[in-house]
C-alpha cells in the first residue's frame, strides 16, 4: 500500500509526498499554555505547521483523484477519518476535491516535550471558511473540520509576537463554558432544546433548540404510530481543541455523535416498513427496511464562547459531519 501511494503521488503531486497512513495515539484534548520559548525548541512551529497544511493539501487532492479510500484515510484520524470514509462511501469512490484558499495558521505555544502537539487552520474550502484541526502522531493527520454557517463571522485569535496562539486548559475557567464541558453541555441543548441552565449559556440556532425541535417533530411522529423510536446526542471521546481570541474568549473545536434508531417489529406499531432518508440510502441502497433502520453520525463544530463575565452566549458557528454508518434490517 506504500509503494501504490508513492507511486500516485510521484506523478500526481511532484512538490510533495503523500504521509505513510500513521498509527497515531489520542492526543489530550488540550494543553496548557506554557512561558514563551524559543521556536526552536517548540514541538510545532509555525513554518512546519504550513508545511504540513500544504502537503495535506496536495496529497488529499491528489488521492481524490484516485480510488484508493485506505491512502486518503492515512491522511485522517479521529471524527475525520469516519466522515471520510463516509463521503467515499456516498459519492461511490469518487468524493468532493476541493477548492483550497490561503490559510491562516494558528499554532498554539506548547511546553518542550509535548508528545502530541496539534495547530488549527482558518482557510476557505470551496468558497466558504472552515476551521481545521491537524494532529501530530507518526505523521500530520485531520482531526477535526467545520465550515463557517452563513451569517457568521471568524473570531479573531490571539497571537503573540512570535505568532503563537494561547491554547486553553480543560477546566479553563476564564471563559463562559470549558473545553470540557462545551461537547457536554451543547448535546444537552441538542435533547431538551431551549429549557434549562444549558441553553442559558448556548445561543438558540439550526445546530442546537432547532435540532432539538426536528428531533421531537421525528419522535411524535413514530410515536403516533406506535412505533419505538429513539435519537441520542452524546459528547464524543474525540479531542476537543480550544484556542484563546482576542475578546479573552475562545475558540473551541469539538464532536458530537448521534444514534437514531426506528422499529416496527412491535405489536403497536401500525407501519409495516420504516422509510430511508434519500440522505443515507448510500449505505443500504434501498428506499425502505422493514423492522429496524439505525443510523450512526459524527457532527463536528466550531464554536465562539466569550469570556466568562461577558453578557452574551457561546454561539455554534461552524459544522461538517452526518451519518456514517447505516444499519437496516
Amino acid at each position: 500500500m506504500l509503494a501504490l501511494a508513492t507511486g500516485l503521488l510521484a506523478g500526481a503531486v511532484a512538490c510533495s509526498n503523500a504521509p505513510d497512513p500513521p498509527a497515531s495515539t489520542r492526543p489530550a484534548a488540550v494543553t496548557a499554555p506554557a512561558p514563551s520559548q524559543s521556536p526552536a525548541v517548540m514541538p510545532v512551529t509555525p513554518a512546519e505547521a504550513l508545511d504540513a497544511f500544504n502537503t495535506f493539501v496536495a496529497s488529499d487532492r491528489a488521492l481524490r483523484a484516485f480510488p484508493d479510500l485506505r491512502l486518503d484515510l492515512g491522511l485522517t484520524r479521529d471524527g475525520q477519518a469516519q466522515l471520510t470514509s463516509a463521503a467515499w462511501q456516498a459519492k461511490g469512490g469518487k468524493p468532493t476535491v476541493y477548492a483550497w484558499g490561503a490559510p491562516k495558521i494558528l499554532v498554539p505555544r506548547f511546553a518542550p516535550g509535548e508528545r502530541a502537539p496539534w495547530f488549527s487552520v482558518i482557510v476557505e474550502r470551496d468558497g466558504r471558511p472552515a476551521f481545521l484541526t491537524f494532529v501530530k502522531g507518526a505523521e500530520w493527520q485531520l482531526s477535526s473540520a467545520a465550515q463557517l454557517m452563513p451569517g457568521e463571522e471568524v473570531p479573531e485569535v490571539a497571537v503573540d509576537a512570535e505568532g503563537y496562539a494561547t491554547p486553553l486548559t480543560p477546566d479553563d475557567k476564564s471563559v463562559l463554558i470549558g473545553p470540557k464541558l462545551m461537547a457536554p453541555l451543547h448535546a444537552t441543548v441538542s435533547e431538551v432544546g431551549g429549557a434549562g441552565v444549558a441553553a442559558d449559556l448556548l445561543a438558540a440556532g439550526p445546530y442546537t433548540t432547532e435540532i432539538f425541535k426536528q428531533t421531537n417533530a421525528d419522535r411524535s411522529r413514530w410515536d403516533r404510530l406506535g412505533c419505538p423510536y429513539d435519537s441520542i446526542y452524546s459528547a464524543s471521546d474525540f479531542p476537543v481543541y480550544a484556542l484563546r481570541t482576542k475578546d479573552g474568549g475562545a475558540l473551541i473545536q469539538y464532536s458530537l455523535t448521534k444514534s437514531t434508531s426506528i422499529m416496527t417489529g412491535t405489536k403497536s406499531c401500525e407501519s409495516e416498513f420504516i422509510p430511508v432518508p434519500a440522505g443515507v440510502r448510500w449505505a443500504i441502497n434501498k428506499d425502505k427496511v422493514r423492522f429496524k433502520l439505525t443510523v450512526s453520525e459524527v457532527h463536528q463544530y466550531a464554536t465562539s464562547v466569550p469570556a466568562a463575565q461577558a453578557p452574551t452566549r457561546a454561539e455554534v458557528i461552524a459544522h461538517d459531519g452526518g451519518a456514517t454508518r447505516v444499519v437496516g434490517e
